[in-house]
C-alpha cells in the first residue's frame, strides 16, 4: 500500500474524512431519532422500567447508563493515549472502537423493553465505541499534519463532518415522516417506529462503510517496535499526575479548571438530556409533530451553535475571555430557570435557539482559556488528556445528579432547575481567577 508523506493533501483530506464518517453518531444516536424513540416505547402514564430488580424511570435509567460509560471513558482514556503514544500500529485500536460503536449502533435496531439489559448494552457500546475511536484519531494529528497545518485540518474535520450528519439525518426524518415512501408499512405509529429503527442501522453503516477511505489512507502509525507492558498502560495516569501536581503550584490555572469543571457539568449534561427532556415535557400535541419538532430543534441548535462561537470569540477578545465566560454562564443560568417553565413547543424552539447561541461559545472558548492560561511546556497533550479527563468525570457527575433528582421527583423540570446551581457556582469561581498569571 501506498504511503503518503506527511502533511499531504490526500493524508490530511483522508484523516478529516473520519469526521465525516463518525458524526453521525452523535446528530442521529446521541441527540435526535434514538431520544424519540426510546420515550416512545413507553405508554403515556407509564414511564418505569423495571431492571436491576427495581422501578427506574425511563429518562433517569438512561443517564445513569450514559454516566457509567463516561466512566468507563474516563478511566479508558488515559490507558489508550498512553498506548497510542507508544505502540506502531495504532490504526488497529481505532478500527476496533469504530467496529464495536457501528455494530452497536446497528444492533439498537432491536432495542426493546422485552430485553432491556441486552439493549442497554448496545447504547452503551456505542458510546464506548464513538468516545474510544476518538482518542486514536485525535493522537494522528501530530503524525500527519504539521504545526501550522493542524488548525485548518482540524476545522475542515469538522465542517465534513456536520454536512455529513446533517445529510443522513435529513434522510432518516424522511423515512420517519414519510415511511410509506421508502416501503416501510404498518400503522402510522408502527411504520414510524420501525423507520427509527432503520436510521440506527444507516449510521452503523455510514460510520463503518465511509471509514474505509480513511483507514486505506492512513498510516499504522510510528513505527517504535516496543510492546505494551504493564509500565505502558499506566504511563497515562502517571502523566495525569505530574500535570496535577503542576497545576496545583499555577493560581490561575487551577481557580479556572475549577470554575470549568463545575459549569461543565451542567453544560455537558443539558446537551445529553436537552431531547429527552423535549419529547417528555413539552406537549407537542401528536407523535408527528414531536417527531419533526425535535429533530427541527436540535438542527437549530447546530446553526446556530456556529453563530455562537463566532459571536462569543468576538467577544472575548473584546471584553477578554473570564468576563465573556461570566456573561455566557450568566444566560445558561437563566436558561436553567426559563426551562422549568418551557411547555409549548414555541417555547423548546426559542430555548434551543439560545442553547445554541451559547453551547457553541462555552466549548469553543473554554478550551481555548485552557490553552492561553498553560505554563511554558512542550507536553500540551498531557495537559489537554488531564483537561478531557476531567470533563468526563464531570459529565459522569451531572449525569448521576441529574438522574437521581429526576428519579426521586419524578420531573426532569426539578432536575434542569437544579442545574441553575451549578451555573452560579461556576460565575464565583470565575470571578476568582486571577487576571494575570500568579504561582
Amino acid at each position: 500500500m501506498k504511503t503518503y508523506p506527511k502533511g499531504s493533501k490526500k493524508l490530511l483530506n483522508a484523516w478529516a474524512f473520519y469526521d465525516w464518517a463518525n458524526s453521525v453518531y452523535t446528530l442521529t444516536i446521541a441527540s435526535t431519532i434514538f431520544p424519540i424513540f426510546y420515550g416512545a416505547l413507553f405508554t403515556t402514564t407509564d414511564k418505569q422500567v423495571h431492571i436491576f430488580g427495581t422501578d427506574i424511570k425511563n429518562t433517569a435509567l438512561i443517564s445513569f447508563i450514559t454516566a457509567f460509560a463516561f466512566l468507563v471513558i474516563a478511566f479508558l482514556s488515559p490507558i489508550l493515549s498512553g498506548i497510542a503514544d507508544f505502540i506502531g500500529n495504532k490504526k488497529v485500536f481505532m478500527k476496533f472502537f469504530c467496529y464495536t460503536g457501528g455494530i452497536a449502533c446497528i444492533g439498537l435496531n432491536w432495542f426493546s423493553l422485552d430485553y432491556i439489559y441486552i439493549s442497554l448494552v448496545f447504547y452503551f457500546l456505542g458510546l464506548i465505541g464513538y468516545w474510544g475511536s476518538l482518542v486514536f484519531y485525535n493522537s494522528y494529528l501530530p503524525d500527519i499534519a504539521f504545526p501550522e497545518q493542524q488548525d485548518k485540518i482540524s476545522a475542515k474535520g469538522f465542517s465534513l463532518g456536520y454536512i455529513g450528519s446533517v445529510l443522513l439525518l435529513l434522510f432518516n426524518l424522511a423515512m420517519v415522516m414519510k415511511p410509506d415512501l421508502f416501503g416501510i408499512t404498518g400503522t402510522e405509529g408502527e411504520a414510524a417506529m420501525k423507520a427509527m429503527r432503520y436510521s440506527f442501522i444507516t449510521v452503523g453503516i455510514w460510520w463503518i462503510v465511509f471509514s474505509q477511505y480513511t483507514y486505506y489512507i492512513l498510516p499504522k502509525g510510528a513505527k517504535t517496535g516496543h510492546k505494551v507492558t504493564k509500565a505502558v498502560l499506566f504511563n497515562g495516569f502517571k502523566e495525569l499526575k505530574l500535570v496535577f501536581a503542576d497545576i496545583k503550584e499555577n493560581l490561575r490555572l487551577k481557580r479556572y479548571l475549577r470554575a470549568f469543571f463545575v459549569y461543565s457539568m451542567a453544560v455537558q449534561t443539558i446537551m445529553l438530556v436537552a431531547t429527552y427532556f423535549g419529547e417528555q415535557e413539552v406537549d407537542w400535541g401528536g407523535d408527528q409533530e414531536k417527531t419533526m419538532g425535535l429533530i427541527v430543534s436540535i438542527l437549530v441548535i447546530q446553526i446556530v451553535a456556529i453563530l455562537g462561537a463566532v459571536l462569543t470569540s468576538k467577544a472575548s477578545a473584546k471584553f477578554g475571555n473570564i468576563q465573556t465566560l461570566i456573561v455566557i454562564n450568566f444566560i445558561w443560568m437563566c436558561l436553567c430557570f426559563y426551562g422549568y417553565f418551557v411547555e409549548t413547543p414555541t417555547q423548546f424552539y426559542i430555548t434551543a435557539m439560545f442553547v445554541g447561541l451559547v453551547m457553541g461559545g462555552i466549548q469553543a472558548l473554554s478550551r481555548s482559556t485552557y490553552s492561553k492560561f498553560l505554563p511554558e511546556t512542550n507536553d500540551t497533550t498531557s495537559y489537554f488528556s488531564f483537561f478531557d479527563v476531567a470533563e468526563k468525570i464531570g459529565i459522569v457527575i451531572g449525569m448521576v445528579i441529574y438522574g437521581s433528582i429526576d428519579q426521586l421527583t419524578g420531573s426532569m423540570r426539578n432536575a434542569i432547575l437544579f442545574l441553575f446551581i451549578f451555573f452560579l457556582i461556576g460565575i464565583i469561581l470565575l470571578y476568582r481567577v486571577p487576571k494575570h498569571e500568579t504561582s
